[in-house]
């Protein structure tokens, strides 16, 4: 058990009487990449924002490293980094002062924290924009300037929500190319959502399938193959949830076109 950085046990979450996590229970090991895949709706970003202590939980428990998110919070959140789906910058600050603020939050000492914060916003490719208020900054490099918050006071755990939405593929394989590095060098432990398939196939040692709040299968991206006696991964997706994972991705206008499509056959 020594090596379980995540310990999730019968976690539920329910809002005026629906089930939006139900019962589920799941561990990560420290240095393990995890994907955490579903469509929408199934409860993958309920599920993470009991991890990162933004949700109670109804009832069951988390552990991060070994510190309970409901009773030991400030130990909790010291463990991760995280980049969520909605931005959380402050847009009136300029990019250094985002990273420098989030730095002194967390207790990094001025020494570490200038060279980390140059070393992350070079990565991010932000650094000739370091004092350039993040209001000005589009979608993209406001997603690269969290990812490089997420990482600035070394955690054990990087939580990532959907973090390539929004990011061309180059952009894309270049976070992950870096995120992996990380891994590799400092044993951190990966857990993200996406709805890139063959992200999770390219980028996770292991995936966890969850689909109405209930985790319906888990294991290698070959293992859920053979289990299923499918050909690719998106096939074996399909078998477990029956959902398109790019559901909703189809816009308001799209859906409507179908629907008068349909209307004019």
């Amino acid at each position: 058990m020594n090596d379980t950085i995540i310990s999730v046990s019968h976690l539920t979450k329910k809002y005026n009487g629906f089930t939006a996590v139900n019962d589920i229970s799941f561990s990560v090991e420290k240095g393990e990449i995890v994907a955490f895949l579903g469509p929408n709706g199934a409860g993958k970003t309920t599920t993470i924002k009991m991890l990162t202590t933004l949700l109670a939980p109804t009832s069951g428990s988390v552990h991060l490293n070994g510190s309970n998110v409901v009773t030991n919070q400030e130990e909790a959140r010291r463990t991760f980094g995280i980049v969520f789906q909605d931005p959380s910058l402050d847009d009136e600050l300029t990019a250094w002062e985002n990273l420098e603020f989030h730095g002194v939050l967390y207790g990094v000492p001025k020494n570490i924290r200038r060279p980390r914060i140059e070393e992350l916003m070079k990565f991010v490719e932000l650094w000739d924009r370091k004092n350039a208020l993040v209001k000005t900054f589009s979608g993209g490099m406001k997603r690269r300037l969290e990812i490089a918050r997420g990482l600035l006071h070394h955690p054990r755990i990087f939580f990532l929500d959907e973090p390539t939405i929004g990011l061309d593929p180059q952009t894309r394989n270049h976070m992950w190319d870096y995120v992996l590095n990380l891994n590799k060098k400092e044993q951190i432990t990966i857990f993200f959502t996406t709805h890139y398939i063959e992200e999770a196939e390219k980028v996770a040692q292991r995936i966890i399938v969850i689909d109405h709040g209930k985790i319906v299968a888990t294991g290698t991206p070959s293992e859920l193959i053979i289990k299923t006696n499918t050909k690719t991964l998106e096939e074996a997706f399909l078998k477990y949830t029956g959902h398109e994972i790019r559901d909703e991705e189809a816009s308001v206008t799209d859906r409507m076109r179908q629907r008068r499509g349909r209307w004019h056959h």
